[in-house]
């Protein structure tokens, strides 16, 4: 278990009151960390961080809408009131207000998805790179998507913005790795979660992705939470700048 405690380590998890971003939360804090569970809306907030407390974890609910600055700012300042510190930053949170060719986005939905997607993890990571600059110890993990690494009929602005979320990963990694600081992308395949409904919800879509996937069958949140908690922990501290597919073998297919 060394390897993987976080035992007296604070992470902040956007998007943590459902799916990958909960998922994250729950297994962080069942692995020692103190936890932040944030999203838009404050009952959601406080109902997953009240469970996280009733199953031994630590835990506390501050509500933000990631695409305001300011409130990004009122979220890691009430953090660092509750906790003193900032050691683990999960930028989870996304949106895809379009599903439909790229060439009919309208110019809205495309500036919310370019927005939310990467302007607002970019301010999150400036906003917690001097602390962990300044202790010499920290870890970022940006939670992308497999649509980063393919082009898509149907997600192509939010495919774009995946892409980016990795090339971001990228640079901060050459930026912040002489401070010890770990910035490193998590990119799922299809998994069941309410924001992945539209791809999963149809029968046969599903078995389509699942006939073609190697492991024969969808992710779950839980799936992808391991990955989180060795990226935060000390078994990923020689781990930095990588995108990790984490996709039951789906990019590992070919065109045929």
């Amino acid at each position: 278990m060394n390897l993987f405690d976080l035992s007296g380590k604070v992470a902040v998890i956007t998007g943590s009151t459902k799916g990958i971003g909960k998922a994250i939360a729950e297994e962080m804090a069942a692995h020692g960390a103190k936890v932040v569970i944030t999203s838009r809306k404050a009952d959601a907030c406080d109902t997953v961080a009240q469970g996280i407390i009733d199953a031994g974890g630590e835990a506390v609910a501050i509500p933000c809408n990631i695409s305001h600055k300011e409130q990004l700012d009122h979220l890691l300042a009430e953090t660092r009131k509750t906790w003193g510190r900032i050691d683990i930053l999960v930028c989870n949170a996304a949106v895809n207000p379009h599903f439909g060719p790229s060439l009919e986005i309208p110019d809205d939905a495309f500036d919310k998805v370019m927005e939310v997607n990467i302007k607002s993890n970019h301010w999150l990571c400036q906003m917690v790179a001097p602390e962990m600059i300044a202790r010499k110890d920290g870890a970022i993990i940006i939670v992308s998507s497999i649509g980063g690494l393919r082009g898509n009929l149907m997600l192509g602005a939010y495919c774009i913005s995946k892409a980016a979320d990795m090339q971001m990963v990228r640079n901060l990694s050459v930026e912040l790795g002489p401070h010890n600081i770990r910035v490193n992308c998590i990119a799922p395949g299809l998994v069941k979660t309410d924001f992945a409904r539209a791809l999963w919800e149809n029968p046969d879509r599903a078995k389509a992705r699942t006939d073609t996937t190697p492991l024969r069958r969808l992710g779950e949140p839980r799936d992808i939470a391991g990955i989180g908690v060795y990226l935060a922990s000390k078994a990923g501290a020689w781990t930095t700048g990588q995108t990790f597919v984490i996709d039951g073998g789906v990019t590992a297919v070919g065109a045929g």
